[in-house]
């Protein structure tokens, strides 16, 4: 017998139920070489030779090492994506895609040893962090898609959709990560929930004015945060030409005080 053919056996015996799934076997014996031996210093071979499969196995189901560390992103990328093109005309957008950045806090809290210990591998390794900035992109994307096509036919539609993505986005982060510090401890949902409140306030089921040529800013406009004493509102207003960052900044920095 080849020693592909072997291969194939194990692999066999594996998804028969003998030992864990590949897949799970794979990440695993990763994140065990990871602490062990440090990120960089573990290779796919290392890790596919403790995990007792092929090497092909493992790019059967991950494309490179960094994908091994985010096994659940595409999934749950996928999920969202199937959540919001299942909207009805009547869902008020702004909640929805707080009900869709829900699902990747869900994906989170199923395994919360796991994803601290990613969370804090990710802190170490510069190559990760880039890597789930391009995994938290593109969720971002698919918020703004659908919230796009809801804001069609508005002058300003394409400028709110972005903003409203990118602050469901900040503070889905922003809670998820004071949770991750905690190692995990708390509850996750509500903590989450607190901070999509403030998007929502802000956002949700209000008509925001239109930027026309020639307006002047107004005071909220000159000083993009204004919050209200009594409930605590953070409420975000921007001009037409403010760059994305600054607001996703502020609403960052606001969020991290309240």
């Amino acid at each position: 017998m080849s020693s592909s053919s072997a291969a194939s056996g194990r692999e066999d015996k594996t998804e028969a139920g003998a030992r864990p799934p590949i897949r799970e076997a794979l990440v695993e014996a990763a994140f065990r070489l990871f602490l062990e031996r440090g990120y960089e210093q573990t290779t796919v071979d290392d890790i596919v030779t403790l995990a007792g499969v092929g090497r092909r196995s493992f790019f059967r189901y991950f494309p490179s090492k960094e994908d091994v560390v985010f096994p659940d992103h595409e999934r749950c990328l996928t999920d969202m994506t199937e959540f919001l093109a299942a909207s009805e005309e009547s869902d008020e957008p702004v909640r929805r895609v707080c009900d869709a950045a829900r699902l990747v806090l869900r994906m989170y809290a199923e395994n919360p040893a796991f994803s601290v210990q990613r969370y804090r591998l990710t802190k170490k390794v510069p190559g990760l962090r880039a890597y789930e900035l391009s995994v938290v992109w593109r969720y971002e994307r698919a918020l703004a898609e659908y919230l796009r096509d809801r804001f069609a036919g508005r002058p300003d539609g394409t400028l709110r959709a972005d903003v409203i993505a990118a602050a469901v986005v900040a503070a889905h982060n922003n809670a998820l990560r004071s949770w991750l510090r905690s190692a995990g401890k708390g509850d996750a949902s509500a903590t989450v929930d607190h901070a999509l409140g403030y998007v929502q306030e802000a956002f949700g089921g209000r008509s925001l004015p239109t930027a026309t040529e020639g307006d002047q800013p107004s005071p909220t406009a000159r000083n993009p945060l204004a919050a209200t004493s009594a409930d605590d509102v953070v409420v975000v207003v921007s001009r037409r030409d403010a760059p994305l960052w600054r607001v996703v900044r502020e609403i960052e920095s606001t969020l991290g005080r309240a």
